[in-house]
Formats: C-alpha cells, structure tokens, sequence
C-alpha cells in the first residue's frame, strides 16, 4: 500500500459517501481528518454541503471516495 500521487480521474471503484447527523458531532472533523489528515478543535459550522475526495491505493486497484459533509441545521439540508 503506497501514499503516492493518484490523478483523480484514474480508480477502479468509486465510493459516494454522505455525512448525516445533529450539528456539531463532529462531521466537517471527520472529512477533514479522512480528505487532509487535519482535525480542528476551533471549526466553524458548516452552511449548505461541503465536498471532498480521497483516493487510496491496495494492491493494484485505486479507490476514490467522495464525501459530502451536510450541515446539521434541518434549514440547510
């Protein structure tokens, strides 16, 4: 399993995953920590739906998953 560089448009199984929960669980903290490896103790709600991707490489196959961080405001969503 390698941390090398992998062109966004090159994978062989693509994961779409949302994020759903009460405001301030910690959802925006989780696609942070699993999109950039950052986790914040001072992170400000989210409005609306933010976005990220990550892809992973096993073996000889990459994986890209998309994650959608919903607000927990029912307003927003």
């Amino acid at each position: 399993m390698g941390s090398s560089y992998i062109p966004v448009d090159d994978y062989d199984y693509l994961f779409k995953v949302v994020l759903l929960g009460d405001s301030g669980v910690g959802k925006t903290n989780l696609l942070s920590r699993v999109a950039r490896n950052e986790f914040s103790l001072k992170s400000k709600p989210t409005i609306g739906v933010t976005f990220s991707c990550r892809c992973i490489q096993v073996d000889d196959e990459v994986a890209k998953a998309q994650i959608w961080d919903t607000s927990g405001v029912e307003r927003y969503t």
